[in-house]
């Protein structure tokens, strides 16, 4: 059988640092499978230097293998720099949505008694990010100005694959956009939220408000939820809802594009943190993140690899369980020393198996 290509976008800083530890974990010496791995540039050097060409090639390698694993990038600050890779990727890999779970950490406290998983279910496109924006006038009377657009499809998409998502995992689907503000705009996914509801009557379903949902997260901790969102209200409550267990660094970041019955066509795993410049060097960033999305791309190389996933997740969480944990999660293990956990437990897992 032809090996499965990853394709690897090489990014900045820590990140760069912690996918190079993830990829460790995808070595054949590991895993015991045979994968392709097929690297692009995605710094913020390269991207400078390319004008953000290396990024379409990117998206290009990830529409024909249907698998990538991205490192974090910088987005420079200035107003005529490159921007940020992502929405570039997004776009052009036909993401719809992209999904990250805060999930318990074995062995950590979460905070305000938060146990059961909470998946965000937001838009990848659309929405504030990639806006056409610009100024008028001068002074104090300058004026900024931002059009932004959703389409139905994407919120269609987003509600589906929320209800789907909610099927599989024994969830409720809970919260959504400001849609008595903006019956027009944000009324545009509360309506596909509601037709979504429709068409699975078994799934729980407590639609509210954005700002009533981010006030009664921590107050809804016995059940696992599901939260489908606009993209820019998705990405502030991921950022919420990750270190309400324990550390954002415990969640991976998906990016899904799928055909029109939500079979997955290209998938991109990432973490859900940025690039730590304070940590690069240091030896002590928690790479789990990184690993976990690894370790998610490979339930879409066939049943053997899925099973390696199901270890390396497996081996992950156990180690945090049994006291091998980086500073964030309060212990003295170091990047490196994490992942040789991971990996020594992950091949023990995966020897003791073979013999079952």
């Amino acid at each position: 059988m032809k090996a499965k290509t990853i394709v690897v976008l090489e990014g900045d800083e820590t990140g760069q640092e912690l996918l190079e530890e993830a990829l460790r974990l995808l070595e054949p010496d590991v895993t015991g499978l045979e994968l392709a791995v097929e690297r692009y540039d995605l710094s913020l050097a390269a991207r400078r230097a390319t004008e953000n060409r290396v990024v379409h090639e990117a998206a290009a390698a990830i529409r024909t293998h249907g698998l990538g694993l991205k490192a974090a990038t910088i987005t420079p600050e200035g107003r005529n720099d490159v921007g940020s890779p992502n929405r570039i990727l997004r776009e052009e890999i036909g993401g719809r949505v992209i999904v990250r779970t805060g999930r318990r950490i074995p062995g950590v406290v979460p905070l305000g008694g938060v146990h059961a998983p909470i998946s965000i279910v937001r838009m990848a496109v659309g929405d504030a990010y990639g806006a056409e924006e610009w100024r008028e006038g001068e002074g104090d009377d300058e004026v900024a100005f931002r059009t932004e657009r959703i389409e139905r499809r994407v919120c269609h998409a987003v509600a589906e694959f929320a209800f789907r998502h909610a099927e599989r995992t024994g969830a409720k689907v809970f919260g959504g956009p400001k849609y008595t503000v903006s019956p027009t705009y944000e009324g545009m996914l509360k309506e596909e939220m509601d037709a979504a509801a429709e068409r699975h009557p078994d799934i729980t379903y407590e639609p509210q408000l954005i700002d009533a949902t981010f006030a009664l997260l921590v107050a809804s901790a016995g059940d696992p939820l599901v939260i489908p969102a606009l993209n820019r209200d998705g990405d502030i409550l991921s950022d919420l809802v990750l270190p309400l267990f324990g550390s954002i660094a415990g969640s991976e970041s998906l990016l899904v594009a799928f055909d029109d019955e939500f079979e997955t066509r290209a998938l991109m795993a990432e973490a859900a943190h940025g690039t730590a410049p304070s940590l690069l060097g240091k030896n002590v960033a928690n790479p789990m993140a990184m690993i976990l999305a690894g370790a998610a791309l490979l339930t879409e190389c066939g049943d053997d690899a899925a099973q390696v996933g199901r270890a390396i997740r497996e081996a992950c969480l156990e180690g945090v369980q049994q006291g091998v944990r980086t500073a964030d999660l309060g212990g003295h293990a170091g990047t490196r020393e994490f992942t040789d956990e991971v990996i020594r437990r992950t091949r023990s897992k995966l020897e003791v198996w073979a013999a079952l």
